[in-house]
């Protein structure tokens, strides 16, 4: 079976598209193998979060799943298309990727290091 995944693709400093993408399933898979499979053998470069594997326990993988906010670890994938968007009401960093901490839980880099790694030197 074959499940078209329609994502959101972009970051906040570009023009935000929808790019649908084909994947091979076998009936019980979550959307979450959905993606990892995309990113696996597809585009190595699609963001989005998970950390639990299919156990509904970290919350990470939570986006907008045909309209509604669901966890793509427990929607299970189906013939035709699912669209993907990343979670309204929250700041976009990367395609399905948005901010979930809230600003006091968030990590601050000491004003001595800069968020530009070593590669980025001469830029």
């Amino acid at each position: 079976m074959k499940a078209t995944l329609a994502i959101q693709r972009g970051s906040p400093d570009e023009v935000l598209r929808i790019e649908a993408l084909e994947v091979a399933f076998e009936a019980g898979q979550s959307v979450l193998d959905g993606l990892r499979a995309l990113r696996r053998t597809i585009d190595p470069s699609l963001a989005f979060r998970f950390a639990c594997i299919n156990a509904n326990a970290c919350k990470e993988c939570m986006m907008l799943i045909d309209g509604k906010v669901d966890y793509a670890c427990t929607v299970r994938l189906k013939e035709g298309v699912t669209t993907l968007a990343p979670l309204p009401k929250k700041a976009l960093i990367r395609d399905l990727v948005t901010e979930i901490a809230p600003p006091d839980e968030r990590l601050e880099l000491p004003s001595w290091r800069s968020r530009r790694g070593p590669m980025d030197a001469g830029k």
